[in-house]
């Protein structure tokens, strides 16, 4: 698999605060556009995932915030596979303002039937998609 150059992203306006300074909400949602961007990347987007009838749920979610994205700064998000189970996927975030790390953060994923409602072994109920996880998980944990 060739590897994802991460998520460029110019934050918008309305995501800052009085003092042009990003608020910390939106770095959450940041993750998710960088998980999102990500599976496009590896040519199975989300909507392919929910059509098998696949959900991925959030379990948990940190950040940590080193340094100050500001209006007019450009980052760079790179979503890293630190753990991958076949039913558990988890994710590290590290957000760059050029060469400078800023911001880093985790999410805890599981994935779900939407039938059943139940966890899935995608290993047993969608090998190709397992696979894809498997070489992303490859070709992400020398990052970390």
């Amino acid at each position: 698999m060739e590897k994802y150059p991460g998520y460029l992203r110019k934050p918008f306006y309305y995501e800052t605060d009085k003092m042009g300074i990003i608020h910390h909400s939106n770095y959450i949602r940041w993750f998710e556009e960088s998980r999102v961007d990500a599976l496009s990347f590896m040519e199975w987007p989300f909507e392919k995932i929910e059509a098998d009838g696949i959900m991925i749920p959030v379990l948990g979610v940190t950040c940590e915030y080193k340094e100050m994205v500001r209006f007019g700064d450009e980052v760079l998000i790179k979503p890293i596979v630190t753990k991958y189970t076949g039913t558990r996927l988890d994710f590290e975030y590290l957000v760059y303002n050029g060469e400078k790390l800023v911001t880093t953060g985790t999410s805890q994923h599981c994935f779900m039937s939407y039938e059943t409602n139940r966890l899935v072994q995608l290993r047993k109920t969608h090998p190709a998609l397992h696979e894809l996880f498997l070489d992303y998980y490859e070709t992400t944990k020398s990052e970390q």
